[in-house]
């Protein structure tokens, strides 16, 4: 089978196309047969070995395909099942071995592209709007990167969940892209202050919440745009770590909360997947969410995927098509 491997840490030209044996499931296992790869932040931290790790590996934390083989044990699924599944690493790849356990079944409704992009970025506006700093109606809060592919899907999420939504961009036409999903006010902030701009829309209050998975460069700046007792969700960092800090400064700037939350936290057992996956598919076949997927690469260029993500220019989801 065709499979990207990393055989050290660095740059895009680390992912490298190789033959590999067909892996044979164990109990509890199934063999995917995958057709899609998500590309996602956390491949490109695996990659350049921010969070550690064995090497040489496959990347990649999200597919979906067609169940090709099923190991001992294993009733829930059967060979020729659709299905998709989060947070196994092994995806960049034509055939990859995951838990029975981490598997979703497709409606038969709902395309594998959709599904896909649901599975670690869609999972992850819904623990974000839903769990780590649960929205209700009147709340205003602060979406970064509001035209990506978590910012796209939580924007939508955020408005049915009746919030108000502030959401910030690179470019005009990432500004039209959160807008089309529901963005009440855009800041486009390489042109205007997001600090400044985020007070004056908020007439001084604050937000409630800001959902910010960019990182380094906005997070400091970020605590002064929240109000008193407000909550500062960090869930990456796209323009790399925010460095350690005194947590006095959240007293000082109005006893505020901050949680550094990762999906693999709210997800915790098959029960919470499966609500939280049947939300989404529910949603989108109620046309209350859409899906919108940028760009979809040959396995082969997989490092042309990192680059595109990592400069930020996606506009929407990106995936690998396997060919197999």
């Amino acid at each position: 089978m065709l499979a990207i491997r990393v055989h050290q840490f660095g740059g895009p030209e680390q992912l490298q196309s190789e033959e590999l044996p067909l892996p044979e499931p164990g109990a509890g296992q199934v063999r995917l047969k995958i057709e899609l790869a998500g590309v996602n932040f956390i491949d490109i931290y695996h990659r350049t070995g921010r969070y550690g790790g064995d090497l040489p590996f496959i990347p990649g934390v999200e597919g979906g395909g067609v169940v090709d083989a099923v190991g001992e044990g294993v009733t829930t699924v059967q060979p020729g099942d659709r299905v998709t599944y989060p947070l196994t690493r092994g995806s960049y790849a034509q055939y990859a071995l995951v838990s029975a356990d981490n598997l979703v079944k497709l409606p038969a409704e709902v395309e594998l592209a959709t599904a896909v992009t649901f599975m670690v970025q869609g999972l992850t506006a819904h623990y974000l709007a839903l769990s780590s700093y649960p929205l209700q109606p009147g709340d205003t809060a602060l979406v970064h990167a509001a035209a990506g592919g978590v910012g796209l899907l939580l924007v939508q999420i955020a408005k049915q969940r009746g919030a108000r939504v502030i959401g910030t961009v690179s470019t005009p036409e990432k500004a039209a892209l959160a807008q089309a999903a529901g963005a009440d006010e855009i800041i486009l902030y390489t042109k205007t202050d997001f600090v400044a701009e985020t007070k004056r829309l908020t007439d001084g209050r604050g937000v409630d919440v800001i959902y910010d998975g960019v990182g380094e460069t906005t997070f400091l700046p970020g605590l002064d745009c929240l109000r008193p007792r407000g909550y500062m969700v960090l869930y990456g960092q796209s323009s790399g770590d925010v460095a350690p800090f005194n947590p006095q400064i959240l007293n000082a700037k109005g006893s505020l909360f901050l949680t550094r939350p990762s999906l693999g936290h709210y997800l915790l057992n098959r029960t919470e997947l499966q609500q939280r996956a049947d939300d989404l598919f529910s949603w989108l076949a109620e046309g209350k969410l859409t899906v919108r997927i940028d760009q979809t690469f040959p396995l082969s260029e997989a490092a042309a995927a990192h680059r595109c993500l990592e400069n930020r220019q996606s506009k929407g989801k990106l995936l690998l098509a396997t060919g197999s």
